[in-house]
Formats: C-alpha cells, sequence, structure tokens
C-alpha cells in the first residue's frame, strides 16, 4: 500500500520556522490538546458530519457520496468551516503520496533552504516523513521537524536519524495533563536524547500562568540547555488572539506581563543559556 498522509496546510515561504526561507509542511492530526492551541483545526481528522458545508460562501466545501470534499479554487479561505467545526478539524485539508509531497517541494527549491514539518504533532506521520526527507535531501534543503516532545522515540527511529534538527516544544514539566490533556510525560526525557544526539535548533516554551508551574519548567529545562549554547531557547507570552471563545475564557488573567516574562529571561540567561530569544 502507498504511504499517504493527510496535510492541513503548505505555507510555501516562511521565515519563522527554522533558519532562512522554509517551506512549513503542516500535517493533520496531533496527540495532545493546549489550551492556548492557536491551530486547533488540526488536532483531528475530519470525520464527514457535514455542518461546515451550509455555511461556505463560496461552495468551495461539497457533500459527495455523504464525504465533504474541498475545492481549493473556490476557497477564500474566510475560516468560517474552522469555526464551525466542533471537532477541532478542518475539511481544508489534502492527502498526498510523498511523491506528490516532494513535487511541491521540488517546484520550490530554489527559493527555499529548507523545509519544515509541523502540525498538529508530525511525528503521528514518522514513516510519511522519514520517506519525504529522504527524497528532499538530496535536493541542498535541510529537513526540520517541529515538535511537541510527545513521542516514542523507538518508533521514530527513523525519522530521527533522517532529520537535521528538531524544533521542541517543552509545555511544560508539572501539570502537563491540566495544560495539555495529556497523561504523557516523556517530552523532557526526549528532549534530552535529541540534544546529545546533536539534533535540537530551537526550544520553545509559551509562558502561560496557573496551568503550569512557570520557574520550575524554565529554570528545569535552562539547567538542561546550558550544556548546548548553539541551541536558541524561545519564550513565548501566551496570547489570545485568534484563539475560539472558550479559549479566552480559560485565559483570562493567565496572561503574563512583558516585564515578568523579561525577567524570566534574565533569570534563564543566569542558569547559563546562552542564546535566549522573547516573543512578546
Amino acid at each position: 500500500m502507498e504511504n499517504k498522509a493527510v496535510v492541513n496546510k503548505i505555507i510555501h515561504f516562511s521565515n519563522v520556522d527554522g533558519p532562512g526561507n522554509r517551506m512549513a509542511i503542516f500535517f493533520q492530526g496531533c496527540n495532545i490538546n493546549c489550551v492556548y492551541c492557536h491551530n486547533h483545526e488540526t488536532i483531528n481528522k475530519c470525520i464527514n458530519c457535514l455542518k461546515c458545508i451550509p455555511g461556505c460562501p463560496t461552495g468551495a466545501i461539497k457533500e459527495v457520496d455523504g464525504r465533504v470534499v474541498f475545492d481549493e479554487k473556490l476557497c477564500i479561505e474566510c475560516d468560517q468551516c474552522i469555526k464551525v467545526c466542533g471537532y477541532s478539524a478542518s475539511p481544508r485539508t489534502k492527502e498526498y503520496t510523498v511523491e506528490e509531497l516532494f513535487e511541491v517541494v521540488k517546484e520550490f527549491k530554489a527559493f527555499i533552504r529548507g523545509i519544515t514539518v509541523s502540525g498538529g504533532e508530525p511525528t503521528l506521520n514518522a514513516a510519511f516523513i522519514t520517506e519525504l526527507f529522504k527524497k528532499v535531501k538530496p535536493l541542498g534543503l535541510t529537513c526540520f521537524v517541529d515538535t511537541n516532545g510527545f513521542f516514542d522515540r523507538e518508533q521514530i527511529a527513523g525519522l530521527i536519524a533522517e532529520a537535521d534538527k528538531f524544533m521542541e516544544d517543552i509545555k511544560a514539566v508539572d501539570q502537563i495533563e491540566v495544560l495539555c490533556g495529556t497523561k504523557m510525560k516523556n517530552n523532557l526525557d526526549n528532549l534530552k536524547y535529541l540534544l546529545e544526539q546533536n539534533k535540537v535548533y530551537e526550544v520553545r516554551t509559551v509562558i502561560t500562568m496557573d496551568y503550569m508551574d512557570v520557574e520550575n519548567t524554565l529554570h528545569t529545562v535552562a539547567g538542561i540547555m546550558k550544556d548546548y549554547p548553539e541551541v536558541i531557547y524561545k519564550l513565548i507570552r501566551v496570547h489570545a488572539t485568534g484563539l475560539r471563545d472558550e479559549q479566552k475564557e480559560k485565559l483570562q488573567g493567565r496572561i503574563p506581563s512583558e516585564e515578568y516574562v523579561k525577567l524570566l529571561a534574565e533569570q534563564v540567561k543566569e542558569i547559563g543559556v546562552g542564546k535566549v530569544e522573547l516573543i512578546l
């Protein structure tokens, strides 16, 4: 059977998904559900409930034999279909074979330094992405993985070997179930392993009050990263822009001040992290 994967969207030119101008490929499906998730529509795959069809102003979404069919040429990206979806999914996805996705990358190879796979959680498609990376790297492009860190290292061993670098979120080191809706707690061990393998480009933590022990998380991560001065630690002040109403309600009173985030950055630097970046 041919290897296939569902892609939510492709950003052909991105300068925030790793070094240089990169193609960012967002795969559908995630194994956690963060309070502040800004890609909520990538968590689950469409179950063809058809509720998104009546609100589409251009007819880009249709029903064919009881299934949702999306015509990207008619789409005006109004996001109405995503807003009405109660399943954290999107009808605006496309299934690719490795060869089909490789052809998309090849079309833009002269204008990018590499590709970054994101999501959702791309490691859920490890076999597909490993095969894709093997085809892409001979083009002279680097291959990065943007991950939440919750994965089984043995299951994605091939992907770890083939990827140039990982960009890992450390959501928290405690209260993970409250923040991310998961009982998995292997994110920190996976970070340590990837660092030892020289496979990490940057680590990120979104700072959210109450849902995590902020200082314990940052100090713990900084204590690990101080031995890897070339790796960036990016501290991100959580924001509610673009979130659903229920998410905004959960974040009320829990967005830290810019001053506090800057103070945290100084603490991280004092522990010994060489490269600290703030997104305020």
